[in-house]
């Protein structure tokens, strides 16, 4: 009998860990670039581990919306799963110091700031048994509206679409009525009148067929705000000490392949726009101005009520 145990127990030590199969929740359709990243992502990691962790990717809030995906990781309900980082500036202003208005308006300046914020945000998410394994932007905020606008007065009395805490400031403070809308509901909510104006990035403006519904994009690069993927930790640590390397390497690789993907979006985006009839434009002296002021009022209010992480990330951002 114990011959027959000590065998037993050979075999199972020598038998490969069973494949895991994990569901994971994003809130943008299929054409989205951060999706296609993401299921490149998984097919990677599948490659990768010859199928022992088994990735399929729930798009557009099939799996649950949006503003759950972070609490269905952290509780559990799903491993892993891709949210707008900023949607948890309510949590800590850390989260959401990508979407200040005109404070990182580049790629390089959105990648010198996730340099300061991802290890603050790392410990943050790390204290909700969570851990970020990948970030990637959107291409820079523009402004579309029916006719071009060349000042923030043109902003008053419209309602806007807001999909952060921040982007709900700028408009009240540009005058605007923020109203809450995700990407997939944006066509209906225009068709609607439920909006009237928004500023989202030319990914967003190209998939929902922005001409649809409004006439001129300003590029206004207002700001890049990111998109995380993140990881329950106890899920990550069930994982064979091979597969964990695994998806560290493939998610180096998305965030690399991600921010390259978003800049070429950025061009690609806007010609989509423009060969459908949108007027581009460079936005005037006087809205920049304008815009510049708003961004600069949120940001003092920002620092009064941010917290000392979220301090010293815009001190190190600053190079202070």
């Amino acid at each position: 009998m114990k011959c027959i145990l000590a065998s037993a127990f050979a075999l199972a030590a020598a038998a490969p860990a069973l494949a895991q199969s994990w569901d994971m929740p994003t809130p943008y359709g299929d054409a989205t670039f951060h999706t296609q990243n993401i299921a490149q992502f998984a097919d990677d990691l599948r490659a990768a581990t010859d199928g022992a962790l088994d990735i399929t990717v729930h798009s557009a809030g099939s799996l649950f919306p949006h503003s759950e995906i972070k609490n269905a990781v952290r509780s559990g309900q799903v491993p892993i799963g891709e949210f707008l980082l900023s949607t948890l500036s309510n949590e800590d202003a850390t989260f959401g110091i990508d979407s200040q208005p005109f404070l990182a308006t580049s790629y390089d300046d959105a990648r010198r700031l996730w340099d300061a914020q991802e290890p603050v945000v790392t410990e943050l998410l790390a204290e909700q048994g969570l851990m970020p394994l990948f970030s990637v932007p959107w291409p820079a905020q523009g402004l579309y509206t029916d006719g071009e606008i060349t000042s923030a007065a043109d902003l008053a009395g419209l309602r806007f679409r807001a999909y952060n805490a921040a982007l709900e400031e700028f408009a009240a403070l540009a005058g605007a009525a923020p109203v809450q809308v995700e990407a997939s509901d944006i066509p209906q909510a225009f068709a609607t009148g439920q909006v009237e104006a928004m500023m989202t990035s030319p990914s967003t403006g190209a998939n929902s067929s922005a001409w649809d519904f409004v006439t001129h994009y300003g590029e206004v690069d207002a700001w890049l705000p990111k998109n995380v993927v993140v990881v329950n930790q106890r899920a990550f640590q069930r994982l064979d000490e091979d597969v964990q390397a695994a998806v560290l390497e493939a998610a180096e690789a998305a965030e690399a392949r991600g921010w390259d993907l978003s800049r070429t979006e950025t061009q690609e985006k806007t010609q989509v726009m423009a060969d459908n009839g949108m007027t581009i434009y460079e936005p005037g002296e006087t809205l920049l101005t304008d815009l510049e002021g708003i961004g600069e009022a949120m940001l003092g209010t920002w620092e009064d009520a941010a917290s000392d992480a979220a301090l010293r990330v815009l001190s190190e951002y600053r190079g202070e």
